[in-house]
């Protein structure tokens, strides 16, 4: 029994965040029902697609859902799914507000409604991933050293991470609910996870007392870590304690080296600050014994001691030892056909939770609304 069986929750949403939220409730056992427009909302062939020319992105986002299509535009298409909510008595969506749809129409029928509603900025306003981050700073941090350019990354981390935010926020009112048997109208801005995070990382506050935070490239800010050439690759390796870098220098024999150093500059670097003020040096230094060897040497050498490190990978050296992962497994979406998918990161009582195919869109429009 997942801990969410006997949850029902009606979903209007599109591209990430709201559809990670509803398919995070899902793979924990609440039936989580999408709601699209007829035809598809507007994130049904985003990229990247299957051979089949199927959505990637919308199978992945949407595993363990059932699926209703319905003509949102119109007052018969809005009634049924109205029913559904009144039914449910959760709603998760990012979608504008329809008449019959709105919060306040929708609590008059359920009035221990639970709402849960993704919009763009606080104050108004649409957002996306890539303009929150621009707005925020972080393009500012991201990239090569010296460069005069922001730098975006591929990662829609605020989406992902404003999707976990709607599931907190939802099952936080669900917990209300059954304390007291009220609703709660719950809203999450994108923008405002974005700022938060920056604030709760200390970034904003850092700049508000004069601070400016230099780009790094792959160096870590505030202790020493970076990347290293190998012979045939490149790892990352960080120090984040005085362990840590006492294993580097064991394993990398550069102890009496990094003695002299430290003498040469006055440093102490069992310390972050000095480890992180002289990494330039500190990186002279090691950079000959890494590209000296081979990535899997290197890691032989490391495996055991306290030191973090990883070599680089892309998507396609992942992949061919996905079968290893305990998350992954073999699923049979319709449309896209078999391949290793992920489960929920959560395991409970030591038992996986495997992953469940997407629904085909609409594919349950007539077992939910009773229609042909």
């Amino acid at each position: 029994m997942l801990p969410l069986a006997g949850m029902r929750v009606i979903e209007l949403s599109s591209f990430v965040a709201a559809p990670l939220g509803g398919m995070t409730l899902a793979q924990l056992g609440a039936d989580v029902i999408r709601v699209d427009q007829e035809g598809g909302g507007p994130d049904i062939d985003r990229w990247p697609l299957a051979p089949s020319g199927k959505s990637l992105y919308w199978a992945g986002l949407n595993k363990g859902k059932r699926s209703v299509e319905v003509d949102l535009r119109s007052a018969e298409g809005r009634t049924a799914v109205a029913r559904l909510i009144e039914d449910a008595g959760i709603v998760l969506t990012n979608a504008p507000p329809r008449p019959g749809l709105t919060y306040e129409e929708l609590r008059r029928k359920r009035p221990d409604l639970i709402h849960v509603q993704l919009v763009g900025m606080r104050e108004g306003g649409n957002a996306v991933d890539y303009t929150v981050n621009a707005a925020t700073g972080f393009p500012s941090l991201t990239g090569q050293e010296g460069a005069d350019v922001p730098s975006n990354h591929v990662l829609p981390a605020w989406d992902i991470a404003c999707g976990l935010y709607l599931t907190v926020g939802l099952l936080a009112a669900e917990r209300h609910r059954l304390r007291t048997g009220e609703g709660r109208g719950v809203q999450v801005a994108l923008s405002d996870v974005a700022l938060a995070t920056a604030g709760n990382l200390g970034y904003l506050a850092e700049a508000q007392l004069g601070g400016r935070r230099p780009r790094l490239g792959n160096y870590l800010f505030g202790d020493f870590g970076r990347d290293f050439a190998t012979g045939d690759g490149r790892v990352m390796v960080v120090v984040l304690t005085a362990r840590h870098w006492h294993d580097l220098l064991q394993v990398t024999g550069m102890g009496e080296v990094a003695e002299a150093l430290e003498r040469a500059l006055d440093a102490d670097f069992r310390t972050a600050g000095d480890r992180y003020h002289h990494r330039e040096a500190l990186a002279g230094i090691l950079t000959p014994w890494f590209a000296g060897r081979t990535c899997a040497e290197v890691e032989e050498r490391l495996k055991g001691t306290s030191v973090l490190h990883s070599r680089y990978r892309d998507f396609a050296d992942i992949v061919t030892d996905l079968h290893t992962r305990p998350l992954m497994a073999e699923l049979d979406q319709p449309g896209i056909g078999p391949h290793l998918a992920p489960g929920s990161p959560l395991v409970f009582d030591g038992v996986p939770i495997a992953p469940v195919a997407a629904p085909a869109l609409g594919g349950h429009t007539g077992e939910i609304l009773g229609t042909p």
